[in-house]
């Protein structure tokens, strides 16, 4: 079940890294817990919960074309969060 474990690490890694970088952008543009940026974490935070509990559903039929399908979700959350982002 290596595939699943990358899944979970690439869904952990993403986020974290889009969370990483609102703190960047709000530390070097010193908006530091703005309202925006926190709505942007928290967003990233329940994607994280959301994404992990699909990998860990036990009862779909296609195990490998659901997993396909939480690797494609994650690119597209995580391309709006990343443009959010770049609003800040």
């Amino acid at each position: 079940m290596a595939n699943i474990r990358d899944l979970k690490k690439d869904i952990n890694n993403v986020l974290g890294d889009l969370i990483e970088a609102v703190y960047l952008v709000e530390g070097t543009a010193d908006t530091e817990n703005s309202k925006e940026g926190s709505e942007i974490i928290e967003n990233a935070i329940d994607t994280f919960d959301e994404l992990i509990a699909k990998v860990n559903r036990r009862d779909v039929k296609d195990r490998k074309k659901h997993l396909q399908e939480v690797r494609k979700e994650l690119e597209v959350k995580a391309q709006a969060l990343s443009e959010k982002i770049n609003k800040l």
